[in-house]
This record gives structure tokens, C-alpha cells and sequence, in this order.
């Protein structure tokens, strides 16, 4: 058969376009999507933007501490929240204009309209009503919120979409959930000034992360003013002339300006036209893939957060990358989806590679745990009272580390370099020969020797 295009992509997210990109490179003919703006998620209001507004964040501490290492400031510093936005904005558009400009130098083309799959080679433009065939479909829609439409007023909170373009600054923020994007936004917004309080099921934040790193956090957080309401959720919101009324699960009320739900996301998956072509979604509507992100229909196929695989910026970005090579290059690579590292961008940070103490007890029959908590250098002259954590997980029969994890500044950079050594098959033995780094926070990952603990698991 001949077709229109031997690619179309459905979405300009970091997937879709490095899918793209790679198969323009090889010589297919390609057309991108996009029903929102070029960049996705993770450029228009997800990472990118969140980053920004993180070191806005940091910037109140700094102020803090700068007398006592000898900095006078003239006037107490203040904040401007629609300068931050505005910036924002410019930054973020000026990022979205380089995606498109980059698809264009290779020969990618464009349509900026929502794109519905009508079979297993054939796409309609939703405004136009034009119909293309492709010999492959890709879809990369990514995710979307999830809100809670049992909650009486739910219409009166924002999901993380809406949080950077506030109009007003909330003094009185309220944020349910406990992953990482709620504790991120609890963080920021927390030392940007207002009074937030989180909501989550759960006994303790970010389920799935190291427990040593989610006290950690959860301290750091309390210490920053946020209030934390651990098996609390809102049962109502109510719209009154001062703002926001909550009502909660335990029973009370808390008045708010914002109402953040950031309790996951979604695979965006809703109207495509998946089922009408044969396409089998999960039960939360993600697209349902193998390892070379190929559906049941050989021709379309599924890579980052629709997938619901493992949902990260890098990870979508390699998926489709590859998924271009095999299908247009001759590349036969598939993705490793081993010592993935990741950072939780609040304020101290958190960045993990490997596994967690609890996962490495289930798969391991003997695990070596070191760990360690410190003051770090700067705070010696602030008076800070925050503490750097550490811990190293080892497989304590071959002796191979399984996974590092570190609350403190800076930790997504360190645990970025760590990731190469652990899939590189890093003992612990190597650790300790390695010279250290002095004076840095880093240097305790090479210094620290003494077992805090080992578990070995019953026969």
C-alpha cells in the first residue's frame, strides 16, 4: 500500500517530538499534532516551569542566611508573583518556539489540531476534517490531572495546569495529595510566603520512595510551615466571600485562597479513537504496549506518560527516540528501564537511583544498609536547622550497590552521576576505594563505611 506519511505522531511532547526528529533523520515522511501548545507537558506546565518557580523558592532562605556570612541588604527583600509569571511565560514560550523551529529544520511538519485515529493507518484532523494515512501511528499524548468530581464544589479547585498562571498570589493554599508533585507545589509556595497546609490519605508522603528520605522530607516541610494532615482528605469545598471553605474528612474546616488537587495524573487517552481501531487500553485508560512500544495493532504505537510505563521526561524522550530508529533507522536497542534516577524538587530535594530499602529486602536475600544524616557546611554559619540524609542500599552477597538515595542540596545533580556507576554494576567495595571529594556533601557517599544495618531475608 502507499500511504500519505510513513509517521504521523499524535502529540508534541518531549516523545513525540524526539520520535519525530529521529525518524525525519532517517528519511520518513512525518507530521506532528498538537491540540495545546509544541513542548507538552513537560516544557508548558509541567517540569520546566516548575523548576523556574522552585529556585524563586530558594531564594527566601538565601535572603535569609546571607548576614551571617557578611551580606547587609539594604531593604527586606520582597516578593512579586506576576513578575515570576510573567518570566515564566517567556521562558516557556521561548522554549516551545526552539521544539518548533527544531521539527521544521528536519523536515517535520506541523499541524497545530487536535488528531483522532479513524483506523489502524488512518488519522482525521478533529477542525479541519482532513484524513491522512501513515504507516505508523505514534501516539504521545501524555497525561492529564485527575480531579475528584464526588467532592461537592471540586469546580472551585485547580490542578497543577492552572497553578503557575494564578492571577493572585494565594496567601492561604491548601494542596491534597502526597506525591511529588503536591509536595513539590507545598514546598514552593510554602517559602514564597503563603500558609499551606497538605491533605493526604496516606500516613506519610511520597509512597514508593525511600522511607529514610520520606521522614527526612516530611520534617524538612514541617520545618518550612507546612502543615501536614496525614489521613485527612477534603469532603467539600465551598466558594464564600473570603475565599475558600474546606471541609475534611476528620471532621473540620480550613479556610483557603487555592485549592490544589495533585493526587496523579492520567493517560490522556480520552477521544482518540483507540478503541475504534482496536487499540487494548488498561483499566486507567493507558495505552497498552510491549517492550519495543508496539499496541496490538502492529501498526500504532505508544511511548512516555499514555503508556502510564514509568512516567518521566527522559524516559518518554528515550522511548521515542528508539521506537524511531527500529522502525525507520534498523535499530534494534530497547530501552533500559534499570537505575532510572529522579529528583523530587522540593526544597531540600530528593534525588534516587536504584532501589529503595523496602523493594531490596522483598528481591535480595541479604541487604547492607548505610546511612547517615548531617548538618551540611552552610547551615554551620546560618544556624539552619536542616539536615542532609543519605543512604546507600547493597546487595550484601555480591556486594553490589542497589541503589542510593540522598535528601539535600543539590541531590538530583549527585545522584545524575551516581546512575552511570550503578548501571555500570558499582560494589560498594568500589565506593570506598574512590578518593574523596573535600569539603562537599557528595564525599560522604565515598566516606561512609560503617554498616548501619543488614537484613537478611528467611528462606
Amino acid at each position: 500500500m502507499s500511504f500519505d506519511l510513513d509517521l504521523f505522531v499524535i502529540g508534541a511532547g518531549s516523545g513525540g517530538v524526539r520520535a519525530a526528529r529521529i525518524a525525519a533523520g532517517h528519511g520518513a515522511k512525518v507530521m506532528v499534532a498538537e491540540e495545546f501548545r509544541i513542548g507538552g507537558t513537560c516544557v508548558i506546565r509541567g517540569c520546566v516551569p516548575k523548576k523556574l518557580y522552585v529556585y524563586a523558592s530558594r531564594f527566601a532562605g538565601d535572603f535569609e542566611a546571607a548576614g551571617s556570612f557578611g551580606w547587609r541588604l539594604a531593604q527586606k527583600p520582597t516578593f512579586d508573583w506576576t513578575k515570576l509569571v510573567a518570566a515564566k511565560e517567556a521562558e516557556i514560550s521561548r522554549l516551545s518556539g526552539l521544539y518548533a523551529a527544531n521539527l521544521g529544520k528536519a523536515n517535520v511538519e506541523i499541524v497545530q489540531e487536535r488528531a483522532e485515529i479513524e483506523g489502524p493507518n488512518e488519522v482525521r484532523l478533529k477542525s479541519s476534517g482532513r484524513r491522512l494515512t501513515a504507516r505508523h501511528i505514534l501516539v504521545a499524548t501524555g497525561g492529564a490531572p485527575q480531579m475528584h468530581p464526588e467532592i461537592p464544589g471540586i469546580e472551585h479547585a485547580i490542578s497543577s495546569n492552572e497553578i503557575f498562571d494564578l492571577p493572585k498570589f494565594p496567601q492561604r493554599l491548601v494542596v491534597v495529595g502526597s506525591g511529588y508533585i503536591a509536595v513539590e507545589f507545598a514546598s514552593i509556595f510554602a517559602r514564597l510566603g503563603a500558609e499551606v497546609t497538605l491533605l493526604f490519605r496516606a500516613d506519610r508522603i511520597l509512597r514508593g520512595f525511600d522511607d529514610f528520605m520520606r521522614d527526612g522530607l516530611a520534617e524538612a516541610l514541617a520545618a518550612a510551615g507546612v502543615r501536614q494532615l496525614a489521613g485527612v482528605l477534603p469532603t467539600s469545598i465551598e466558594k464564600t466571600v473570603e475565599g475558600l471553605r474546606v471541609g475534611l474528612s476528620n471532621g473540620g474546616t480550613l479556610a483557603a485562597d487555592q485549592i490544589l488537587v495533585a493526587t496523579g495524573r492520567a493517560p490522556h487517552t480520552a477521544g482518540l479513537g483507540l478503541e475504534k481501531a482496536g487499540v487494548e487500553l488498561d483499566w486507567n485508560g493507558a495505552v497498552r504496549v510491549d517492550a519495543e512500544s508496539r499496541t496490538n495493532v502492529p501498526s500504532i504505537h505508544a511511548v512516555g506518560d499514555v503508556t502510564h510505563r514509568i512516567n518521566l521526561t527522559p524516559v518518554a524522550i528515550r522511548e521515542g527516540h528508539l521506537l524511531a530508529d527500529r522502525l525507520f533507522g534498523g535499530g534494534i536497542q530497547m530501552v533500559d528501564y534499570d537505575f532510572i534516577p529522579t529528583a523530587v524538587f522540593t526544597t531540600p530535594e530528593i534525588g534516587t537511583v536504584g532501589l529503595p530499602e523496602d523493594l531490596a529486602r522483598e528481591k535480595f536475600q541479604t541487604v547492607d544498609v548505610y546511612q547517615t544524616s548531617f548538618r551540611p557546611m552552610k547551615a554551620t554559619l546560618s544556624g539552619g536547622s536542616e539536615r542532609t540524609r543519605m543512604k546507600i542500599v547493597v546487595d550484601g552477597d555480591s556486594d553490589r550497590v542497589l541503589g542510593v538515595h540522598i535528601l539535600g542540596e543539590d541531590a538530583g545533580e549527585i545522584v545524575q552521576a551516581l546512575a552511570i556507576s550503578l548501571r555500570l554494576g558499582a560494589k560498594k567495595a568500589d565506593f570506598d576505594a574512590t578518593m574523596a571529594l573535600h569539603p562537599s556533601a557528595a564525599e560522604e557517599l565515598v566516606t561512609l563505611r560503617t554498616r548501619t544495618a543488614r537484613y537478611t531475608r528467611d528462606q
